[in-house]
C-alpha cells in the first residue's frame, strides 16, 4: 500500500517566526486518520526564520530527530550538550526519563528542517543527544544510512527500531530499496517522484507498507532530495 499525503492537505500553522506543516496530528492540528504511522509519531517540516527558534521546552520517551534541510540549527540541552547542525547532517535526541532542550536558528537566513518522533523501545532510560556530518555527495544516487537502533552500524543511534535514510536523486533518475513489508516507511522528496509507479508532488507525504521493494524515479525536471523512515 502506497498512501499520497498531498502537501497541501497537511496541518499548518504559522506563528511568523515559524511556518509548520504537520505530517501527523500534533499540537493544535489534529486528525484521527493521521496519528501514526507504525511507531512513527510525528514529521514536521518546519521553516524557521532568522535568528529565532524555539525555547527551552521539556520532553520525555520520544526519539526526536533532526534532518537540516537548509541552514543551521543550534541545540542546547539541560545534560549540557550544546552543538550546529548544518543543512544536510543529523542530530538525534532520546528524551528517556526526561530532558529539557532548546534549539535555535542563530543564522542570518531561514532554516528548513524535518522534525521526526520516533515512539521510544526503552522508556525511562538516560537521556542523550548527537549529531553527526554526512557530506551530501555520499548519498548520490543511492540510499545512506543516517540513524538506527544499531549502536554498531557506525550512525547515530536511536533507542527506536527504526532507520533514517537520505538519499540524492538525479532528475530522470530511479533508485531502488528493498524493504520488509511488514514494517511502516514514511517518504518525504524535496521534488516530484514516483514510488511503485504512484506519483507524488515536493514535500508530499508518502506512508508505504506491505511493500517488498521500492523502485522511486525522480521526475525530469528537477533533482529529488529523498528522506525517508522505516520504522516497526
Amino acid at each position: 500500500m502506497i498512501n499520497i499525503r498531498p502537501f497541501t492537505s497537511l496541518g499548518h500553522a504559522n506563528h511568523g517566526w515559524l511556518d509548520a506543516r504537520h505530517h501527523f496530528s500534533f499540537a493544535n492540528y489534529h486528525d484521527p486518520k493521521r496519528m501514526e504511522w507504525g511507531r512513527i509519531r510525528v514529521w514536521n517540516d518546519d521553516t524557521i526564520a532568522a535568528q529565532s527558534g524555539f525555547p527551552p521546552h521539556p520532553h520525555r520517551d520520544m526519539e526526536i530527530i533532526t534532518y537540516v534541510r537548509s541552514g543551521a540549527i543550534t541545540h542546547q540541552d539541560s545534560l549540557g550538550n550544546k552543538g550546529r547542525t548544518a543543512a544536510g547532517d543529523v542530530q538525534v535526541m532520546s528524551a528517556g526519563k526526561g530532558v529539557t532542550h532548546a534549539e535555535f536558528n542563530l543564522e542570518d537566513e531561514s532554516t528548513t528542517l524535518f522534525q521526526i518522533w520516533i515512539e521510544s523501545d526503552k522508556p525511562g532510560v538516560e537521556p542523550g543527544w548527537g549529531a553527526m556530518p554526512f557530506p551530501k555527495d555520499s548519498r548520490d544516487g543511492q540510499f545512506q544510512l543516517l540513524a538506527s537502533g544499531d549502536p554498531g552500524d557506525g550512525t547515530l543511534t536511536i533507542n527506536a527500531d527504526a532507520r533514517l535514510l537520505g538519499a540524492n536523486l538525479p532528475a530522470g533518475k530511479a533508485i531502488e530499496l528493498e524493504i520488509d513489508p511488514a514494517r511502516h516507511q514514511y517518504l518525504v522528496a524535496s521534488a516530484g517522484v514516483t514510488v511503485n509507479g504512484v506519483a507524488a508532488e515536493a514535500r508530499d507525504g508518502i506512508a508505504i507498507t506491505g511493500e517488498t521493494r521500492l523502485t522511486i524515479e525522480a521526475g525530469a525536471e528537477a533533482d529529488a532530495e529523498l528522506v525517508l523512515v522505516d520504522a516497526r
